[in-house]
């Protein structure tokens, strides 16, 4: 140890000092740990994209709309059901595929020249699905499958309903997304009434 203070006392000494001891403890402490993901950084986005009072108005009115249509007020699709045996850090991943499939299976289909605001609801949606597209799952997805096929089913069995009810609950994902996806304090998405 005494070597290491004398060296360190002369400006060449300090340079070989922090090159031999300091920097390898920088480099490896800005590492991710071995199994840990860097997944996380990716399954984010900023909070400013639910901010915008222009898209949230035109997303919830898509969903006010659709949901008077909705003859169905027994079931939900968009529901803490999705999140049963989802790891936390999954969540976001978890939405991206919902939103992903909300907007490829129902919202750019036939429904689209149904109800107002569709089309600019879906470009959102997609851009933000677009920004995580390195979001990845961590550990088994076996539960995200089985959570998302679930989803499906029920839509699929609801028929033509199906894709109304999805419309009409746009609002839930919206802050389901936001909750997940951000660091931002939770909103509480989960308490509209059927």
């Amino acid at each position: 140890m005494a070597s290491l203070q004398t060296l360190s006392k002369s400006f060449p000494g300090w340079v070989f000092f922090c090159c031999c001891c300091c920097l390898p403890l920088l480099l490896t402490s800005s590492l991710p740990l071995k199994g840990s993901s860097t997944a996380h950084h990716a399954c984010r986005l900023r909070k400013i994209h639910f901010q915008q009072p222009y898209i949230r108005n035109r997303t919830y009115t898509l969903a006010k709309t659709a949901s008077a249509s909705d003859k169905d007020t027994d079931n939900r699709l968009i529901g803490q059901e999705l999140f049963v045996n989802i790891r936390e850090n999954n969540r976001c991943y978890l939405m991206k595929r919902v939103v992903d499939f909300v907007v490829k299976d129902v919202l750019l289909t036939e429904v689209k020249n149904q109800y107002p605001y569709v089309e600019e609801v879906a470009q959102f949606l997609a851009s933000l699905t677009s920004e995580l597209s390195s979001c990845q799952f961590s550990g088994k997805r076996e539960h995200i499958e089985k959570n998302l096929e679930q989803m499906k089913n029920q839509m699929d069995q609801l028929g033509e309903n199906g894709k109304t009810k999805a419309i009409g609950e746009l609002d839930l994902l919206f802050d389901y997304m936001e909750n997940a996806c951000t660091d931002a304090p939770k909103r509480g998405g989960n308490k509209k009434k059927n």
